[in-house]
């Protein structure tokens, strides 16, 4: 009995709350609906936005160049570990092949004789 409470449509003439994206139009051209919103309203959201964070970065005096620079010397981090740890996996590789390899070889002759 509850649930036909709460299916049964409202009366007429009743008010009903509309949905909630009913309000916002819909973007029109392909260019907004990437943007997310007309070019200038973007644009300008993102002007003031950036101005926000800039301002704080200054106080916190964060320069831009530190910044760009900093994410080079993780970068710069990156490649080195990546490239040590291959180097360090090709040592353990080398090493292992020294007695695998012979070993195979000497048992793969053993069984051509047999």
């Amino acid at each position: 009995m509850v649930e036909d409470i709460k299916t049964a449509p409202p009366p007429a003439g009743a008010w009903a709350p509309a949905e909630v994206s009913d309000w916002r139009p819909q973007p029109r051209t392909p260019l907004a609906r990437f943007l997310g919103g007309s070019p200038v309203h973007v644009f300008l959201r993102l002007l003031v936005l950036s101005l926000l964070v800039g301002a704080l970065l200054m106080w916190l005096d964060i320069r831009p160049y530190d910044i760009i620079e900093g994410v080079v010397r993780f970068a710069h981090r990156i490649w080195a570990l990546g490239f040590g740890a291959i180097r360090q996996v090709g040592d353990y590789i080398l090493a292992g092949a020294i007695i695998v390899v012979p070993v195979w070889f000497i048992s793969r002759l053993l069984s051509s004789r047999s």
